[in-house]
């Protein structure tokens, strides 16, 4: 049993992102909530309510699931669309920069579910 949450078009760069949810990648969901409270990092609350929701997901899928052997199975950070914008430069002119975006996907499973996701890659 697998359950994912996905957040979409969230105003950070995937590369900081990243950062955030490789510290939770594998580890037992009560255990990651915490992690994420104590991370000092700006998405690190976004990163906490995409988790959260997975959970709750997991739950509503399945009734009899038991939310303390969840753990993190996949945790991702995929590039957004980028927005262009314009930033005035002297003597008239003007610079381009762009404003990244990213999607977090989490997805939690129970502890077999895990083995048997690994056993399939192979």
């Amino acid at each position: 049993m697998q359950a994912k949450a996905e957040a979409r078009y969230v105003r950070i760069s995937a590369q900081k992102a990243r950062l955030v949810v490789d510290l939770i990648r594998g580890a037992k969901a009560g255990e990651a909530i915490t992690i994420l409270k104590t991370t000092n990092k700006r998405i690190a609350p976004a990163v906490e309510k995409v988790l959260r929701s997975a959970i709750a997901n997991a739950e509503n899928q399945n009734s009899d699931v038991d939310v303390d052997t969840l753990i993190v199975t996949e945790a991702y950070v995929n590039e957004g669309p980028r927005m262009k914008r314009v930033r005035p430069a002297p003597m008239g002119r003007a610079y381009r920069y762009q404003r990244r975006s990213s999607h977090i996907v989490v997805k939690v499973g129970e502890k077999g579910a895990a083995a048997a996701v690994e056993a399939s890659k192979e």
